[in-house]
């Protein structure tokens, strides 16, 4: 089993919240792969959707997660729709995968239906069952610890981590 831990789960969960108190935790780095995305295409990941296209975010997404999982020793937050790559959920075997399970309602309160996000142009809250919907299985599938978020505070999730990884 890999030292590192890799949080799974949809827009909302707390991904990058809960995966930097959990890294500060654990003492070691965070690294968010949504955040290397935006770095490498030099502008946010709305703009990466509108500009260039989805296949083209993915591609990028895909290279910033097979890169951070050679190469960080701490903890990784994927972006929602990283596992959907087959060759990812390929990558994420032997590590330790926490999904961060939320409820739609949880879900829609912390990321709210006017944000950036580009899969939730149209009908957001429909939008946001349907990919919360596809997505599930995979999340359930990939991850070695699964935690529930909805109601609770970061900290109290980290620390349901750091004890569910010891």
């Amino acid at each position: 089993m890999n030292s590192k831990v890799v949080v799974i789960g949809p827009p909302g969960s707390g991904k990058t919240t809960v995966g930097q108190i959990v890294a500060e935790r654990l003492g070691v780095p965070f690294r968010d792969t949504d955040h290397d995305v935006e770095v490498t295409a030099g502008k946010p990941i709305g703009e990466i959707f509108v500009d260039d296209g989805e296949e083209h975010f993915r591609a990028l997404e895909r290279a910033a997660v097979r890169e951070a999982l050679e190469t960080h020793e701490g903890v990784i937050a994927l972006g929602g729709g990283a596992i959907l790559d087959p060759g990812t959920q390929e990558d994420l075997a032997g590590h330790r995968v926490v999904y961060l399970e939320v409820g739609l309602s949880d879900a829609v309160k912390r990321v709210g239906l006017a944000s950036a996000r580009p899969l939730l142009v149209l009908n957001p809250r429909s939008r946001f069952r349907k990919l919360m919907e596809e997505r599930r299985p995979i999340y359930e599938r990939l991850a070695v610890l699964t935690v529930a978020t909805d109601g609770r505070e970061p900290a109290d999730i980290a620390e349901e981590i750091v004890k569910g990884l010891a």
